[in-house]
C-alpha cells in the first residue's frame, strides 16, 4: 500500500521520528514493539527471519528497487517521499534509501535457547551499539550458537547495532538474561564452562582455552570502559587472555570477541 507524504508532519509516520536521538529510541522502540531496520539488504534479512513489518519508509527513486518487497506485503503502508522530507522526518541524510518499522520478535527463552548449544557468548553491559552490532556479526560468522546480554547492555535490534551487523542479529538466536546472579547459574546448570576474557594473573591464554576442547563453552565479554564486574569475575570457571604485543594490554571488545570465537571454534581444533 503506497502512500504518497505530503507533509513531513503526517502523524502517521511517527515510528520514523527523530532517529538520532539515542535516548527517545531507547524508550520509544522496547515500549512500542517495534525497531528500524535501515537498508534494503536489512530490510530483507529481517523479513526472511520472519520477523513483521509494521510500515516501509523509503525515498522514491527506491521504489523499483524494493518493489518485489512491497508486493509481498501489498497490506503493510510504505510511506514514500523526497530525500529532503525524509531527512527532515528522521533527523539523517538516507542515502541507503528505505527503512521498515519492524514488530519485535517475542522474547527468547533463556533455558530453550541455551539447550541446544554448545558455544554462547555473554555480553555484559555493553553500551556501544557498534560494538554490539559488530559482535553479533562477529558470532555468527564464526560459528557462535547464541549470544545472552545482561539487563544493561545495550539494544541489539537498536538501528545502529543492526546495521553494523549486516543484519547477522536477525541470524544467530539472542536473549537477556535476569538480573543478577542468576545468569551464570543457568548457564552452569546447562553444563556450560564460563570463560571471563579478563586481563587477571590466573588467566589462560586464549590458546590454553582452546586446546581444552570444553563440550560446552560460554565466553563472557565485559563492558567497554570498565570490563567484567567482580561479582561476574569471582562466578565464573575461567578467565582467559588473548597474549598481545608491542605493549598492548587489551583490544577493542568487538575486536576479542572475534579473536575469541575464532580460536575456540571445534570445528577448528
Amino acid at each position: 500500500m503506497i502512500i504518497h507524504l505530503e507533509t513531513a508532519s503526517d502523524p502517521r509516520v511517527s515510528d520514523y521520528v527523530s532517529l538520532t536521538d539515542v535516548q527517545l529510541r531507547k524508550v520509544k522502540e522496547p515500549a512500542e514493539g517495534l525497531y528500524i531496520a535501515e537498508s534494503p539488504k536489512v530490510v530483507r534479512r529481517a523479513l526472511a527471519a520472519g520477523h513483521r513489518p509494521r510500515s516501509f519508509f523509503l525515498a522514491e527513486k527506491r521504489l523499483p528497487e524494493v518493489r518485489d518487497v512491497l508486493d509481498a506485503h501489498p497490506e503493510t503502508p510504505a510511506f514514500v517521499g523526497t530525500g529532503a522530507m525524509l531527512e527532515e522526518i528522521t533527523g539523517i541524510n538516507l542515502h541507503r534509501g528505505a527503512m521498515a518499522a519492524m514488530h519485535r520478535p517475542a522474547p527468547a527463552d533463556v533455558p530453550s535457547l541455551l539447550a541446544g548449544a554448545r558455544r554462547v557468548a555473554v555480553l555484559e553491559d555493553i553500551s556501544d551499539h557498534t560494538n554490539i552490532g559488530a559482535i553479533f556479526r562477529s558470532a555468527a560468522a564464526l560459528g557462535v550458537d547464541a549470544v545472552l546480554i545482561s539487563p544493561r547492555c545495550g539494544d541489539p535490534l537498536y538501528r545502529r547495532s543492526i546495521r553494523v551487523s549486516m543484519g547477522a542479529v536477525f541470524a544467530i538466536p539472542w536473549a537477556r538474561l535476569p538480573d543478577g546472579p542468576g545468569g551464570l547459574d543457568l548457564l552452569h546448570d546447562a553444563g556450560f564452562t564460563t570463560a571471563a576474557l579478563a586481563l587477571v594473573p590466573d588467566a589462560l591464554t586464549i590458546h590454553e582455552l582452546a586446546a581444552r576442547d570444553d563440550e560446552k563453552l560460554a565466553l563472557i565479554l565485559g563492558s567497554e570502559g570498565y570490563g567484567l564486574s567482580p561479582e561476574t569475575l569471582s562466578a565464573v570457571k575461567l578467565s582467559v587472555m588473548i597474549p598481545m604485543y608491542a605493549g598492548v594490554d587489551s583490544l577493542n571488545v568487538a575486536a576479542a570477541s572475534a579473536v575469541a570465537f575464532f580460536a575456540t571454534d571445534p570445528r577448528r581444533q
